[in-house]
């Protein structure tokens, strides 16, 4: 294989241009041509594509967001597109594709390599929710971000003695919500993956301010609904004053952290390493510090689960 593309699609997350210097860089130094192909598969189907040099990646490696931008394409969930987008690869001789992304730019690495394309998955998304790896690129920058809010959200609370709902991004997944409360000592978590009992969380707040505890952060996971409906509730059944916080894209943002980038940087230039193998239809990911590869369909069709000993044991500390 001598010539390959790669692109980010979906939602964008710190790390992306990372991973897009680290398969362009790995790939040039096996003497690979690479092209960027710009706004995701929408702009793989209207061919805005261009071919990539080690001076193209220079000093993004710290940068958020995705030099290649990205967008959403329904259009390629059609046949029609799809074959608009082989011409494409046909025109340019692309011969393997490294797509960045999370589970909907999975499935259409899926759909091209069922096409003759050879496609390797690279996980980029905050919401940590694909299975197979144990993290996602972009995930430990959205936390941390989330936890540097949270620190700042506590001062306030503490100093207006108020219930602060604080509500993370995620998607269907609870990993952001669980990860920052667990690391913020949140007082209650609510994910997706587990239901709550609202006289529960109640309860718990009137224990804690029996004690003489005035203050307190609920983390809600966007999976789970608004947090807004969620203050409403608490307020109606408490009688105590909240106040809400809905963090919003601010999570997306951001240079991202040291573990991002080195993760990025090994999970981009591994899939340039399964191109030249002349693999495609596989996804890449790390479990337990290692490199592992498997097969795009079967990563497409497993739960995405959260820990469950993490999701108790930040219930056992927050009591």
């Amino acid at each position: 294989m001598k010539r390959i593309g790669v692109l980010t699609s979906g939602g964008d997350s710190p790390g992306m241009n990372a991973a897009v210097r680290a398969v362009v860089r790995k790939a040039i130094f096996h003497e690979m041509e690479v092209f960027g192909i710009y706004h995701g598969y929408q702009g793989l189907i209207n061919g805005d594509i261009r071919q990539l040099e080690l001076g193209s990646v220079g000093d993004i490696i710290h940068r958020g967001g995705t030099m290649l931008h990205t967008a959403r394409c329904p259009e390629f969930r059609t046949e029609e597109g799809q074959l608009k987008a082989i011409e494409q690869l046909n025109n340019h001789g692309i011969e393997g594709i490294v797509i960045i992304g999370g589970d909907g730019s999975y499935r259409g690495a899926k759909a091209l390599t069922e096409r003759g394309y050879p496609c390797i998955g690279v996980p980029g998304t905050i919401d940590n929710d694909i299975p197979g790896t144990d993290f996602t690129i972009g995930f430990d920058t959205a936390l941390n971000t989330v936890i540097d809010a949270i620190d700042k959200i506590r001062d306030t609370a503490t100093s207006h003695e108020r219930t602060y709902v604080v509500e993370v991004m995620g998607r269907n997944a609870g990993d952001i919500a669980l990860w920052a409360g667990l690391a913020g000592g949140a007082e209650t978590i609510l994910c997706p993956e587990y239901d709550y009992d609202m006289d529960e969380l109640i309860g718990k707040l009137n224990r804690g301010h029996d004690r003489g505890k005035k203050h307190s952060i609920i983390i809600v996971a966007e999976g789970v609904g608004s947090a807004v409906d969620v203050s409403r509730k608490i307020e109606e059944k408490a009688g105590v004053e909240t106040r809400v916080t809905v963090l919003g894209h601010v999570q997306r943002g951001g240079s991202p952290s040291a573990n991002d980038r080195v993760l990025a940087s090994r999970l981009g230039a591994r899939g340039v390493e399964l191109l030249l193998d002349g693999k495609g239809g596989r996804a890449v990911g790390i479990e337990q510090n290692r490199l592992v590869d498997y097969d795009i369909i079967e990563a497409l069709a497993k739960p995405h689960t959260i820990d469950k000993k993490m999701y108790d044991l930040s219930s056992e500390l927050s009591i």
